[in-house]
């Protein structure tokens, strides 16, 4: 069964276009990673100033190694001694879930 992880992103309104612009200049770095299944980045529209970042896996095994490997390896970046840059979300909290039920559009 696929398992589903949501990032909740506490992001001020300053710093949205910066998280964006990160999210965007490694857009595909997810994809080629064993197990992955969908990636969404969603930014909130009104009354809130939470992104969710949705990743679906294959399974908790899947999502664990790219956890311990592309994902840690991404947010260390940076040559050595060079300054990291500041985060852009000041709050972070993951969400984990197993998807129970599932439906497309008919016919596709």
């Amino acid at each position: 069964m696929s398992v589903v992880k949501i990032n909740v992103l506490t992001v001020p309104a300053e710093q949205r276009e910066v998280l964006e612009k990160r999210f965007a200049s490694r857009a595909h770095a997810v994809e080629n990673s064993d197990g992955f299944e969908w990636f969404e980045l969603l930014r909130p529209v009104e009354g809130t100033d939470t992104y969710l970042v949705y990743t679906r896996w294959r399974d908790e095994k899947s999502f664990q190694a790219w956890m311990e490997g592309p994902m840690k390896s991404a947010h260390q970046g940076g040559a050595e001694g060079a300054e990291r840059p500041k985060p852009a979300a000041s709050g972070s909290t993951l969400w984990s879930f197993e998807v129970v039920q599932q439906a497309g559009p008919k016919g596709a």
